[in-house]
């Protein structure tokens, strides 16, 4: 646990602000405020990312993917006064900052606002970015908590404004903790409410989706990419199938690359490939570098839109799939299966993606999945048992023949 100092009250009390920080690979942030008296006034744990938008001086439209916070800093979080409530300030990289407030009523409290900011001056996050400056996104949320009860969302809850799409989950937070006392009551989100209802229908009627599956047609392939100033900087080529479950019904989506638009960024340690279509507002495919010498697929985040009016949105930080070397591209020509969630499953086909070091703008040698090696290893195997016993055949077939003519020229 790590203490440091914020700026004193007016009435030069000084609130110390403890931080402790969850595990880095996905992310988790939890934040304990302490008094004077080192009392718990507010308790958070929570995980977050956020997607940008932005034009380019070459009026191409980019996405920006902000998911690692693993050097977030807390500089201006208060547990509040006599004229203000609590607040959470966040830091993270010199370009991001994200506020929440609180208010206090009676017999509730209030998740009041939530404000993200971001400086488009970052030319290694927003690179090429046409309007230079710092813009601020401002939500007036206004949700209301039973008082001394702690706020619990699991589910992936979606703010939208402007050009910001902010993801939150694995939310607990109390604010105005009693006598520096933690609740043991929790206060439920909606989406938390109807998934625990969900769940118990599922299990009884996913059997039956697994002895009847839903007929698949392949889906067509298509090929992506993303340039940045140097060139090409992301190459993919793949066929795609969504298999999605909403309100207990099964869907298979195959995606059409000739009616899907294609974007994305390319960094040092991360870059992107965002498809959107005229129902699906984002797919963002998210890749990471790990020990400076491999890529993997490390964030799927997916929002859709279906013929009933309803949005599907699912997102996930933590996956690990498509692990290849720096400089190498990674291949699986066989159909493969990246899980998002339980609701959310993306098939791919023909797959090869290499979303660092492209050089002259084609793949590099490619690295094969385990399925694709199987079948490359069987096919020699195959051939050689084949032709293993097509000369057994030959041989015995000419003993054969030997013995008859030798049978022949004893009885003349």
């Amino acid at each position: 646990m790590v203490c440091f100092g914020v700026s004193p009250f007016p009435s030069s009390e000084l609130v110390l602000l403890c931080l402790v920080l969850g595990a880095v690979s996905s992310f988790a942030l939890e934040l304990n405020l302490t008094d004077s008296g080192k009392a718990t006034c507010l308790y958070a744990k929570w995980q977050m990312n956020f997607t940008i938008h932005y034009e380019t001086t070459r009026k191409i439209y980019t996405i920006v993917t902000i998911s690692d916070l693993g050097n977030a800093t807390y500089s201006g979080s208060t547990c509040g006064d006599y004229q203000s409530g609590p607040k959470i300030a966040v830091q993270f990289g010199s370009s991001f900052s994200w506020t929440v407030n609180f208010t206090k009523e009676v017999s509730t409290y209030s998740i009041d606002s939530i404000s993200f900011s971001y400086d488009t001056n970052d030319n290694t996050t927003f690179p090429d970015a046409k309007e230079k400056g710092i813009f601020t996104v401002y939500d007036p949320v206004a949700f209301r908590i039973p008082l001394n009860d702690i706020f619990r969302c699991n589910s992936i809850s979606t703010l939208e404004k402007n050009d910001v799409i902010q993801h939150y989950w694995d939310v607990h937070i109390q604010a105005f903790a009693q006598n520096g006392t933690l609740s043991t009551k929790e206060f439920l989100c909606d989406e938390d409410k109807i998934s625990t209802t969900v769940v118990s229908v599922v299990h009884t009627t996913m059997p039956s989706l697994t002895t009847t599956p839903i007929p698949k047609e392949k889906p067509e392939v298509g090929s992506y990419s993303v340039n940045n100033v140097n060139g090409t900087c992301l190459l993919a080529t793949m066929g795609l199938q969504l298999n999605i479950t909403q309100d207990k019904v099964a869907s298979v989506i195959n995606i059409n690359p000739n009616t899907t638009d294609f974007t994305g960024s390319c960094h040092s340690q991360t870059a992107l490939l965002s498809l959107n279509s005229s129902n699906i507002k984002y797919l963002n495919f998210v890749f990471a570098v790990k020990n400076e010498n491999r890529f993997y697929l490390k964030e799927v985040n997916v929002s859709m839109y279906f013929i009933n009016g309803s949005v599907f949105s699912i997102a996930n930080n933590n996956l690990s799939y498509w692990d290849a070397p720096l400089g190498s591209s990674y291949m699986c020509n066989k159909e493969q299966m990246v899980s998002v969630s339980g609701a959310f499953q993306i098939n791919t086909f023909d797959l090869r993606v290499q979303p660092f070091n492209i050089i002259e703008g084609k793949y590099s040698t490619a690295e094969e999945c385990s399925a694709d090696f199987e079948l490359n290893f069987l096919i020699p195997v195959a051939v050689g048992v084949a032709l293993g016993f097509l000369i057994t055949v030959v041989f015995i077939s000419y003993v054969i023949g030997r013995r008859k003519s030798h049978t022949g020229y004893q009885s003349v």
